[in-house]
């Protein structure tokens, strides 16, 4: 049986591991060899950025922010569906996880990022919601999170302030009118749904295979702000 090749690999400001793997056209990430994502099962972060991006497609000047690079499949299936004045801003930890995508050797996501609409930022998601949060100029029309595995399934532990009241709190500051905010997870989030309704989000949840029409389920929880 042909072994997984290690691609690239990284360590994290927490000192875990994350590598780039690869198998017989198969890559992966793996965060201390577990896997957390696949182009073979990717259909629920390609889900998860197209429900941003047409959630913003009729909104002149959108701005969406995509938490977390992975693969890639989440800033494409938000590029699909955003305006063609969209801006997509990528918030992404890792600097390295940005160039083995843009590494002409990897079949992953060079054309998105070389997208004119795509804007990375190096460093930590909440920082960018924080941001936001108090400038009115930076505010979002859609938040995509799939900076971790869920509440439940947590990698990294600092990803936990997203999924609280004050982080779910100030994901709604930083958000526009009207404006989406949606969680990616690996289980079922009954408690993240109830939390972003008393938080004024009008919530509901899709169950998305990991291949589509098979595989793991996989949750999106989706919350959209009142207009005004």
């Amino acid at each position: 049986m042909k072994k997984w090749n290690l691609l690239e690999k990284v360590t994290t400001p927490d000192k875990s591991t994350l590598g780039l793997f690869e198998h017989d056209d198969e890559y992966v990430l793996r965060l201390n060899g577990r896997e957390l994502m696949s182009n073979k099962r990717h259909a629920s972060e390609l889900r998860l950025g197209e429900l941003g991006g047409l959630a913003c497609s009729r909104r002149p000047k959108a701005r969406l922010l995509v938490g977390g690079l992975g693969l890639g499949y989440t800033l494409r299936g938000a590029l699909a569906h955003a305006g063609p004045d969209a801006a997509v801003v990528v918030a992404e930890l890792l600097p390295e996880v940005v160039a083995w995508n843009r590494d002409a050797r990897y079949p992953l996501a060079a054309r998105e990022l070389a997208d004119p609409r795509t804007q990375v930022a190096i460093g930590d998601v909440f920082d960018v919601i924080t941001a936001a949060s108090r400038d009115p100029l930076q505010a979002f029309d859609a938040i995509l999170l799939d900076a971790d595995n869920g509440t439940t399934a947590m990698t990294t532990a600092g990803n936990a302030q997203l999924y609280v009241a004050s982080g779910v709190e100030r994901v709604r500051a930083a958000l526009r009118p009207g404006g989406t905010a949606i969680y990616w997870s690996a289980t079922s989030e009954p408690e993240l749904e109830r939390l972003m309704a008393r938080l004024g989000f009008r919530v509901r949840r899709e169950v998305v295979r990991a291949y589509g029409v098979g595989g793991p389920k996989h949750t999106l929880v989706i919350g959209v702000l009142p207009p005004r």
